[in-house]
């Protein structure tokens, strides 16, 4: 059973509607009852109120009370109908109320009635119910409609069913799902305006017929005490399922995210299918991307990307773009997609304000993905360098640069897999994209000769091109190192440099916490203003510099006299492989590894295996 973060199983979805209410000043309970309503009830007079309701365990839409015994996951194929509310719709320009039920299943007749008669005893010139399509809905929805009729009320009922999942609808007809939330903002709109009950069911009906939903997952859900509704390889995702664990109508591979919404679109606005969206080029649509619970906000974003891009290049225009958390299932990790055609008089009923929680506070405009950039700033013109034709020769240093970043290339697996354990794992993925920037730029131009300018290069493309910590501390780095070797040649030299280069990664600037770097270098011009330490560690801190300390250690030989180069870096690079994996061992006291516990961190650090990698591959 999958893991909850809640009090009671028994009372979950009890307790996050009172947490609802507590946070909102403009929503009240109706005691003894699990309704929500808006806390102005008098503003409602004269004018048409607007319930909804339905199971729990479909936030923000949603909120209600488990039953006291956990509930068999909600099956169509053994004939139990899960249902929905929308507390988080509840407000001015939206709904009036609200009645919860249970996880997934439609409230009481008896709760829906207390409703009604709430409203109406406020004064509401008539009542619509907005009811998604199905069963234990219009059952309980319906019944309560005819009782409170009975009473005198004058209360009709609008049932949304914009799902686009099967092709032939059988005699239930098409499931109500996020496209819902759509016609309580124009049924909203329209009473808060002061129409009429003809005219606001009359024009939610209409609205509900322009418009489809269609939902695709990659895992599925539970409710709370209850194992997972049905179950996905690894490599499968769910096309057409429902938003209370309902198996879909197609299971197949994982797609890219724009292949899986070029499908989902291709679905949706299929002429062959009787539940299909009639969409052609030049129209307007508003579009919601909707999160059904577990989709990560960057993979809601590239499917959002993908739906506008998809969209435009059929000829439709996005008049207004809905991407977020709108009716979810739980933790299922998945997306819907509806859209609504539109005219000029839908949409300002869309563009009307309301006080609605859960609806997004967005500008008026069209979504696009040919939205003009802002230009880039100029960059000032660089200073010339002053060196010319001193070190290797242009051809050995693109070896060496080469051998560097297939070293890095090939490492990038083993290297997230030793990140994993301090955190997230990417600092193969880091060196990687460093290794294919310095492959690119050697493309483009040949490598300056000179030890200085090629350092001071190569600190522009990590700081330009790398990304995260270690671009930043890469580039330090390379940057005082080459400051250290310009006019200069030989091999000691490159020692002098390694020096430089640790301490920029250590050192206080002027004003903080006294230097800890004993060498006295000049802090780079490109680094003025950076507060404090640079980098903030130290040997033995569990970091790249560990090895970087090591290596340097032994290419201090490099300053006696007649020492072979060759054999003094030998040394150095079997001192930073030796350092590296020493700090398996060590406590991480700089980094992100310093918040993990020692007794998690079970690999060598990452970023000191890098390093090692690298001065080997300059070795080879």
């Amino acid at each position: 059973v999958p893991k909850k973060l809640v009090t009671t199983v028994s009372g979950c979805a009890d307790d996050a509607l009172a947490g609802l209410v507590a946070c909102n000043s403009g929503l009240r309970l109706l005691q003894g009852h699990r309704v929500v309503l808006r806390d102005d009830l008098q503003a409602i007079r004269g004018r048409v109120a607007l319930l909804s309701g339905g199971g729990s365990g479909h936030e923000p839409a949603h909120a209600g009370e488990t039953p006291p015994v956990p509930p068999v996951p909600p099956s169509h194929a053994h004939g139990a109908e899960p249902s929905s509310l929308s507390a988080g719709y509840v407000g001015k320009g939206m709904l009036t109320g609200v009645v919860a039920g249970a996880m997934f299943a439609s409230p009481s007749v008896g709760s829906i009635l207390a409703a009604i008669r709430a409203v109406a005893q406020a004064g509401a010139a008539g009542i619509l119910l907005i009811v998604k399509n199905y069963t234990g809905d219009r059952l309980n929805f319906g019944m309560a409609l005819e009782r409170a009729r009975a009473e005198g009320t004058d209360v009709r009922m609008v049932v949304v069913g914009d799902d686009c999942a099967f092709t032939k609808p059988g005699k239930a007809g098409r499931r109500g799902i996020c496209g819902t939330i759509l016609i309580h903002k124009v049924a909203g709109a329209l009473a808060e305006a002061g129409a009429s009950l003809d005219e606001i069911e009359k024009k939610a009906m209409a609205a509900a017929k322009v418009m489809g939903t269609l939902g695709l997952s990659l895992s599925p859900c539970s409710i709370p005490g209850s194992k997972p509704s049905f179950q996905l390889a690894e490599d499968e995702m769910e096309l057409g399922l429902g938003i209370h664990g309902e198996a879909g109508v197609r299971r197949m591979k994982v797609l890219p995210a724009d292949k899986a919404v070029e499908t989902m679109l291709k679905h949706m606005t299929d002429p062959s299918s009787a539940s299909h969206l009639s969409l052609t080029p030049g129209s307007s649509v508003v579009l919601v991307v909707n999160n059904l619970g577990g989709l990560s906000c960057l993979e809601l974003g590239i499917v959002a990307g993908a739906a506008v891009r998809c969209l435009e290049n059929q000829g439709v225009r996005i008049v207004r773009a809905l991407v977020g958390s709108f009716m979810t299932a739980m933790e299922m990790a998945g997306v819907s997609l509806t859209l609504m055609l539109v005219d000029e008089e839908l949409l300002r009923l869309i563009d009307a304000k309301t006080t609605a929680m859960a609806w997004p506070n967005i500008l008026a405009g069209p979504a696009t993905t040919r939205r003009e950039e802002v230009p880039a700033p100029i960059e000032p013109p660089r200073k010339p360098q002053d060196e010319t034709g001193i070190g290797p020769g242009a051809a050995r240093v693109e070896r060496v640069l080469q051998r560097v970043c297939s070293t890095l290339l090939d490492m990038k697996d083993k290297l997230n897999e030793l990140d994993r354990g301090a955190g997230d794992g990417d600092c193969g993925h880091t060196h990687a994209q460093a290794a294919q920037a310095i492959q690119e730029w050697m493309r483009s131009r040949p490598p300056p000769a000179a030890p200085a300018q090629l350092l001071s290069a190569l600190a522009d493309v990590v700081l330009e091109q790398m990304g995260g910590s270690s671009g930043v501390l890469y580039g330090l780095f390379l940057t005082a190192a080459a400051q250290s070797l310009r006019g200069r040649s030989d091999s000691a030299a490159w020692a002098d440099a390694m020096d430089a280069g640790i301490e920029a990664m250590q050192r206080s600037v002027p004003g903080g916490a006294e230097s800890q770097c004993p060498l006295g270098i000049p802090i780079p011009p490109e680094f003025p203003c950076i507060p404090h330490r640079y980098g903030g560690a130290a040997p033995g801190d569990r970091t790249m510099l560990d090895s970087l300390f090591a290596a340097a250690q032994a290419l201090h030989s490099l300053r006696n006299p007649g020492a072979d180069p060759l054999q003094v870096l030998a040394a150095a690079v079997q001192s930073a492989e030796a350092a590296a994996e020493a700090t398996r061992h060590m406590e991480a006291g700089a980094g992100r590894a310093s918040y993990v516990h020692s007794s998690r961190l079970e690999q060598p650090d990452a970023g000191a295996v890098a390093v090692a990698a690298v001065l080997g591959a300059v070795l080879q």
